[in-house]
């Protein structure tokens, strides 16, 4: 895949989604910019799960277009979308890690199927992203050996084995205790502005969504689609729509502010 550096990282056009003859989203469009870091949000059956799913190839759109980089992958050819995958990661909700494979094992799949890397140099990368997300020493450990946000971490270096410039998140805190979550945000936080990574995360989580997203697409039920794009505070404080001052107001507790001691700063380059 040839990018093209003017192109925005992610460009959605005129996007219908759906499951045999139930259309859950109709006519979305929106583009991300490279670096960005935003948020997809909406409450349950909104249709956030089918957006990822069609963003990353698991599902074919009903109609419209899905481009990476200026170049687009739902219309490509089978040769050209090998390419695109190769420019994204993915972490799943339930982390999709191997059981009988060490994180090693785990983490260095990708390098097999997409890459000609020796052995060596696929090890070296492994210890590097595990290192990377906090795991080094652990190439060794199982699945089943690790704890909640253990797990999350060995999935985040498995997505980030190819080097990715654009990395997908489903629920990246689901499941995690509070303290666990905010460790979670953080490295998310570092991943992009070390690596410059462009991330989307689809996400319920209030205190991950005021914390990181530099932007927020609400999606709705209803509406089959979006409903509010901007910051999460603003769009809080100052959306007419009641559906989004909800959502955002829920009793989940007070929405946080970045905290800059943690690497709390979203301000970056596009």
């Amino acid at each position: 895949m040839d990018p093209n550096p003017t192109a925005p990282a992610i460009e959605v056009k005129h996007l219908a989604c759906g499951y045999d003859e139930s259309v859950v989203l109709q006519d979305v469009s929106f583009t991300v910019k490279p670096r960005e870091l935003l948020f997809i949000i909406g409450g349950s059956g909104c249709g956030k799960s089918t957006l990822l799913r069609c963003l990353i190839g698991l599902l074919q759109p009903i109609r419209g277009d899905v481009a990476y980089f200026g170049q687009s992958f739902t219309g490509a050819d089978s040769a050209q979308r090998r390419e695109i995958l190769k420019t994204f990661g993915v972490l799943y909700q339930n982390n999709a890690l191997w059981s009988s494979m060490t994180l090693a094992e785990n983490v260095s799949l990708p390098l097999e199927i997409h890459t000609s890397l020796s052995r060596a140099d696929r090890e070296e990368i492994v210890t590097l992203k595990l290192t990377e997300v906090g795991l080094a020493g652990s190439e060794d450990l199982y699945p089943s050996e690790l704890s909640g946000g253990m797990k999350k971490r060995a999935a985040l270096a498995r997505a980030l084995a190819l080097d990715p410039a654009i990395v997908f998140f489903d629920e990246p805190s689901e499941g995690l205790d509070p303290i666990t979550s905010r460790e979670m945000d953080r490295l998310i936080l570092q991943v992009r502005d070390v690596l410059g990574t462009t991330m989307v995360i689809v996400s319920h989580q209030l205190s991950s969504i005021f914390r990181l997203a530099d932007r927020v697409l609400m999606f709705d039920r209803t509406a089959k689609g979006i409903i509010a794009e901007g910051k999460p505070d603003e769009l809080a404080a100052h959306s007419e729509d009641s559906r989004v001052r909800d959502f955002l107001k829920r009793d989940d507790g007070p929405a946080p502010q970045p905290n800059p001691a943690e690497g709390g700063s979203k301000t970056h380059s596009s």
